[in-house]
């Protein structure tokens, strides 16, 4: 693409795939096909073979600096003059001929050409070979009663037979002296006109889903291509294919979460026995487990504000908060009592827990806004949170009364995580906000309903929702931490994703839309008047 100054929009066109689609592939995120190697080929006009051969030769193919390793059968024939007989060998000097030409002495053939089936004097990684397409016309059309060798019984060379017309029976050598005359040149054949040379391969046809299946088997492309037949089907209205893949949202990411399962090492519980304490008291109710929601205002500065001093304050919004959530520890069985109160790091689920007091003004509670003291019922994330704070000193570790866990791994979600990361970071980099929205939809309500949710009948995971939810407000924490420890000041943590903040909060975060960065919401004036 460099070498030609093609841009991915002219390479997906030319593969029928969006561009998108081709950065994920080019990246690395997803696997090329053999139809897009074929497509590539015939994109470039080298053959496959040229272009699975590394950068360095395709390139030198493609401007003509290499021999092609399957001239016979170029994608797109280049086209070429016919050309004069050159001058006879003899008129050369010693410096401008070959130097086994130079010293006099007759090269013999290795055995016969894997591209056109006659004797061939050079290898090409240990398979007898013509080293351009002219070399291989001249081989056709040199009398029969030329000195040859016979073809070297070479294993690897019988898949290649089937490339080439099958070679003529050619006569074993008879005696020759050490040096012999150099023959006579035979007269170059005029090359065939391209439209004699082997037909160019036809582009991949793009296939969609509800048509011919998807293009491609990866998770991501379930997304891309789900956008790309819903938008098609609502006639490009972009309104009315946002309402449609929001109504599909829920059965299409439990669908995503399925394909992303696909090998993974362990086989999750989708519907387990729900514990007592995971139950809701009454339909519009709550069970007994508390996330950590943050809600919670700097004291020492809303008074100073009161009193009269102004502070310029910046709200930021976190991108994402609940797919970056995704990542966290989940339980993979059914939930089963612990009653060790000690924590093990392989297992994760809920606990029942007495925490630790909380002395610092400056900076909120892991707990979130929570006035009740005594025990309550907190998630593995909030948890594992608690104990972290305890490591760096700034509070006690929490006591652990009594658990219910199960085995668990930070990776069960990782896949689908990845997957709509990756199309969301590429539908924003396009400007594709349809695909975002789908996206931010899909995300969403695979963590709303896959508790006691009437919505999605797939699965029932209350201990996933709150893990999940408390993981992202617990991310929001360590986004707190982060500024105070920079030397910022925390004003307000609120919600899932929004932190206020005094100073120069550029030098701590990174603005933009992606996972690991921040967005200014607002900025505002706290204070000023008495």
């Amino acid at each position: 693409m460099t070498r030609t100054g093609e841009r991915q929009a002219v390479v997906a066109a030319a593969l029928g795939l969006s561009q998108a689609q081709v950065s994920r592939k080019q990246s690395g995120a997803a696997h090329w096909s053999l139809e897009d190697v074929d497509g590539l080929a015939a994109h470039y006009g080298i053959s496959v073979l040229d272009l699975l051969a590394g950068p360095t030769h395709a390139v030198g193919v493609l401007h003509g600096a290499v021999p092609s390793l399957q001239p016979g059968v170029l994608a797109v024939p280049p086209v070429r003059l016919a050309q004069a007989p050159p001058d006879p060998l003899p008129a050369e000097t010693p410096a401008e001929a070959p130097e086994s030409e130079a010293a006099g002495v007759l090269r013999l053939p290795v055995g016969s050409c894997v591209l056109c089936g006659q004797p061939a004097v050079d290898e090409v990684d240990g398979f007898p070979q013509h080293l351009s397409a002219e070399e291989c016309a001249e081989a056709a059309a040199a009398p029969a009663a030329a000195p040859a060798a016979a073809p070297a019984a070479a294993p690897a060379a019988a898949p290649a037979a089937a490339l080439a017309p099958r070679p003529a029976a050619v006569a074993p050598p008879a005696a020759a002296p050490a040096e012999v005359p150099p023959a006579p040149a035979a007269p170059v054949a005029p090359v065939a006109a391209p439209a004699a040379a082997a037909p160019a391969a036809p582009a991949p046809a793009v296939r969609r889903k509800g048509t011919a299946g998807y293009a491609s088997g990866s998770v991501m492309e379930q997304i891309t291509d789900r956008v790309h037949d819903v938008l098609a089907e609502q006639g490009g209205d972009l309104a009315a294919a946002e309402a449609a893949l929001v109504k599909m949202a829920i059965p299409d990411v439990m669908a995503l979460m399925k394909s992303s399962r696909v090998g993974g090492r362990y086989e999750h519980s989708e519907f387990p026995p729900t514990a007592d304490i995971l139950h809701k008291k009454s339909q519009k109710g709550a069970d007994e487990i508390w996330e950590g929601r943050p809600k919670w205002r700097n004291p020492e500065i809303f008074k100073a504000a009161k009193s009269g001093e102004r502070f310029e304050v910046t709200a930021l919004d976190m991108n994402a908060a609940y797919l970056s959530a995704l990542k966290c520890w989940l339980p993979i069985g059914q939930l089963r009592e612990d009653t060790s109160g000690v924590h093990d790091p392989k297992k994760a689920g809920v606990h029942l827990i007495t925490p630790a007091d909380w002395d610092h003004t400056d900076l909120p509670n892991p707990l979130g806004a929570r006035q009740e003291p005594g025990q309550l019922w907190v998630t593995e994330s909030t948890l594992r949170q608690l104990l972290d704070c305890a490591r760096q000193g700034l509070a006690d570790p929490p006591v652990i009364h009594r658990s219910l866990v199960s085995g668990a791994t930070e990776a069960l979600l990782e896949k689908m995580r990845r997957a709509l990361a990756e199309v969301r970071r590429s539908a924003i980099a396009e400007g594709d906000e349809l695909t975002v929205a789908y996206v931010k939809a899909m995300y969403s309500k695979f963590v709303s309903t896959i508790g006691e949710s009437s919505a999605n009948r797939e699965i029932r995971r209350p201990d996933w929702m709150h893990i999940i939810r408390s993981k992202a407000f617990a991310n929001l924490w360590m986004k707190a931490h982060k500024a105070r420890t920079a030397g910022l000041q925390v004003v307000q943590v609120s919600g899932t994703d929004e932190l206020h903040l005094m100073g120069d909060w550029r030098e701590v975060f990174t603005e933009g839309r992606d996972l690991a960065q921040v967005k200014v919401k607002d900025t505002y004036i706290l204070g000023g008047k008495k």
